[in-house]
Order: structure tokens, then sequence, then C-alpha cells
């Protein structure tokens, strides 16, 4: 394999890449959506500079993806917190944790989400809509929200999935140290909002030292949302480089 070949790949191990070299068109992802209010010194206590914290509010999300080009169907669990940036409004991607290693690895390497594995779920028993996510072989979340009670306009919830986004992405040298430490941004622009509703709703979450989803405890919910989507994520731009001045 001559040079020019080898810099067409963009993942490893070279001859058996972890993910497809495609950009995902996701369709019928399936959202559970809890927003709750939390501590203000453990949600200061994670969230980077120089993202604000207005309100001590997160997101706790379960998505059901029902086709996903490139990777086939999985569920994705996670936390994000709403930020503000340069006077701007968006969410800060906390946690991720997903049961596709493709997903996993392409989310992490190509963008910056925060992904690892992890064993999320989301089904309906019995008038509820169910949402848990397991680590390893122990619950770490559990939310329930009625199932489908009252219905949600679609511009509502269209804007509560394609609010701009911002992760940390951070890749290390040889000796250990950041060699790439940037706060990236990213925004979906194509979806469609297929359905969308909203209802009471509840969410617990259990410690665990590799999964502190807990870390952010719950002390009120504030609303929840169940919306099915068509959509295309963003590629990501960075917007600040942590190692600036460090460079010099």
């Amino acid at each position: 394999m001559n040079i020019e070949e080898v810099r067409r790949h963009v993942t490893t191990p070279l001859a058996s890449p972890a993910f497809a070299p495609v950009i995902p068109r996701f369709t019928d992802r399936e959202y559970l959506n809890i927003v709750y209010r939390t501590d203000a010194d453990a949600l200061r206590a994670v969230v980077p500079e120089p993202l604000r914290i207005d309100e001590p509010l997160v997101r706790f999300e379960i998505m059901k993806m029902g086709d996903v080009t490139g990777y086939g169907p999985y569920t994705e669990a996670g936390q994000a917190v709403p930020v503000t940036f340069e006077g701007e409004r968006g969410e800060y991607l906390h946690a991720m944790y997903l049961d596709n290693f493709p997903a996993t690895a392409s989310g992490r390497e190509v963008s910056a989400y925060p992904k690892t594995m992890g064993a999320p779920g989301l089904y309906v028993d019995h008038g509820v809509l169910v949402g848990t996510l397991d680590y390893s072989t122990l619950r770490v979340a559990t939310a329930t929200m009625g199932y489908k009670h009252q219905e949600l306009d679609h511009g509502d919830a269209e804007a509560q999935i394609t609010v701009p986004t911002f992760m940390l992405k951070t890749i290390p040298g040889y000796d250990g140290s950041p060699r790439v430490q940037e706060l990236v941004r990213t925004r979906i622009s194509d979806v469609v909002v297929k359905e969308a509703c909203t209802g009471p709703a509840r969410l617990q979450l259990f410690e665990h030292v590799l999964a502190p989803l807990a870390d952010l405890p719950v002390l009120e919910v504030v609303s929840a949302s169940h919306i099915l989507t068509d959509l295309t994520l963003a590629p990501v731009e960075p917007v600040f480089d942590y190692l600036e001045g460090a460079r010099s």
C-alpha cells in the first residue's frame, strides 16, 4: 500500500476500518427527552469554560435509531447541558452511551461526541414509555413517561433537536499530553419531525463509578418529550482552542 493509499484511510485498523466512510442518515430516530433541574455546583464542576451555564438544567436522552446508514439499528443514551457560548444558546454534550461499536468509534474519532459503550433501551410497557441504561450488568438510569399523552407542536420538537451542540475534542500526543484540545460546535439542520408528544415523566439515576450520571442528581423534572424523526448529522467546526496559548 503506497503513501497515497494510506492517506485515503481515516481510521484504524488499516485493513479493517472500525467504521464505514459514510455520512450516516438516520431514519426513524426516536427520542425520549427528560429535562431536569440539578445541583448548580455539580454542574459547574463538569462543564468546561468558556461555556456558561444560565440555569442548572440537564437533558437526559434515550435515542433509538431505527435505521442508520453504515451502522444499522442501535440505541444511545446520555446527558446534555444547556449552555451559552459567545451569546449563542446551545447544549454541551456531557456523556453518551451506545450499544454499537462502529457508531461509538466514528462519533469519537471523526467528530467529538463523548461516546462510550453501554446498554441503553427504549420500549413501551403498559402505557408507559420506558428508557433504561445499563453499564455492563448494572442499571444506572431508568426514565418513564406517559405514552403519547399530549401532542407536541412539531416546531417546538424541531427546536429541541436542532439547538447548536458543543463538545470537547481531545487527542493525546505520544507523550500523554494533549496534541489537540478544542471546543467544537455542530448543529442539525436536515431534520424531519414525524411525531412529537409530551406528558408526565420521572427519572432515576443510580451511582456508578464508571458511569457517573448520578453526579448530576435529579432535583426536579421540568419537561419531557417523545419525538420521532429522520435526520442527518452535520460536521463539526472548532470554535475555541485550549492549547493556543500553550503553543507560544
